[in-house]
């Protein structure tokens, strides 16, 4: 939805005349929005290795032999030692030597769990709201410590369906898997190009900046009140 929330839209269709219809179910990202800022760890690692505390995010964003193997890994067509390595490599053309093994973990070693947004998916989930993690699997055991089963009703993994955001087919999935229609959900997702790619199949989109202010706006959209703790 190129940066607006779902609020935002909704407004709009408010002041155009029309109404959208309230939504019936949530699709959100997990690292990022259920846990702490990716971006954040990406930049803390980044720091500690080299002067440029954006190395890492650059590197996935603008390097195209990195962007290839990002895209290999979180479809699951390689593993997590061969991706390690092939990144230690792209990291070694750029001048920073770093042990390929445990790279994955060391990149994502800032994240934690965000205990508002998983209290507020309970909450929603608390009063019939049903709720799909989608998520870009960075990792073998990038999940390890979160029972996913038990936050979500659906729980769609790159990895796993060998399609990864913001390509249709893994939002198209969790819609057949909940039993909704996409114009019936809302995204959560911390990275707007995801919510462009949800936005394709007529799913709203809500881009997660802080957890109080998405915890709200998911009170507004389905009329439950405060969500926040």
């Amino acid at each position: 939805m190129d940066g607006k929330t779902a609020l935002d839209a909704a407004s709009e269709a408010a002041e155009a005349g029309t109404e959208a219809a309230p939504p019936r179910a949530v699709l959100t990202d997990f690292g990022g929005v259920l846990t702490t800022s990716v971006l954040d760890s990406f930049r803390s690692y980044s720091a500690r290795v080299s002067e440029d505390p954006l190395l890492i995010e650059r590197l996935f964003r603008e390097d195209t032999e990195a962007s290839a193997l990002l895209v290999e890994h979180e479809c699951g067509r390689m593993g997590e030692a061969d991706f390690e390595r092939g990144i230690a490599g792209r990291l070694r053309e750029k001048g920073v030597e770093v042990e390929p093994a445990g790279l994955v973990a060391a990149i994502g070693a800032g994240l934690r769990p965000d205990e508002t947004m998983l209290a507020a998916l309970a909450g929603l989930r608390a009063k019939g709201i049903p709720v799909a993690i989608v998520s870009n699997a960075l990792g073998d055991d990038c999940y390890q410590g979160y029972d996913m089963e038990a936050l979500a009703d659906v729980v769609v993994i790159s990895s796993e369906i060998g399609s990864r955001k913001p390509g249709r087919r893994i939002y198209r999935t969790a819609c057949d898997r909940l039993g909704v229609e996409p114009s019936d959900c809302v995204m959560i997702d911390d990275l707007e190009h995801n919510l462009s790619g949800a936005a394709r199949l007529g799913i709203r989109g809500l881009h997660h900046v802080d957890s109080a202010e998405t915890a709200r706006a998911l009170g507004e959209l389905f009329g439950v009140g405060p969500l926040s703790r």
